[in-house]
């Protein structure tokens, strides 16, 4: 029986100074590099603090993983920040790979878009 094709939707928005990218799907192999592009596209015209609200993502591979640390590692190096937004207090699925790979502490993680948008300042 073959897979079904993995499938991402990513939804942006801007609020102030923060991009707010809303992402369903799988986040895996084959559709990180399609965030990862996302990602370099918001920094190269000049957005540096992203939210990234993974609430809609129902499978996130190693590949998943790391497009998350290599977006976090782009943003800190051009002054940014990159905000998680987990919910269900961190017992998801996503939540869960970033615990069991040991990267969960990388990341500042929220509970829903709002949270992290008024989280604390640099």
């Amino acid at each position: 029986m073959r897979r079904p094709v993995a499938t991402i939707e990513v939804d942006e928005d801007e609020h102030g100074p923060w991009t707010v990218f809303r992402v369903q799907g799988e986040l895996d192999l084959v559709t990180s590099p399609r965030i990862r592009r996302r990602v370099h596209a918001a920094v190269a015209g000049g957005r540096h603090d992203l939210v990234m609200d993974l609430s809609g993502v129902r499978f996130c591979d190693s590949s998943g993983v790391g497009v998350l640390v290599a977006s976090r590692r782009l943003l800190r190096s051009c002054g940014g920040r990159l905000r998680l937004i987990l919910p269900d207090a961190g017992d998801g699925h996503v939540a869960k790979v970033l615990a069991a790979l040991g990267v969960r502490r990388l990341f500042e993680v929220y509970e829903d878009v709002d949270g992290a948008l008024a989280g604390p300042a640099r």
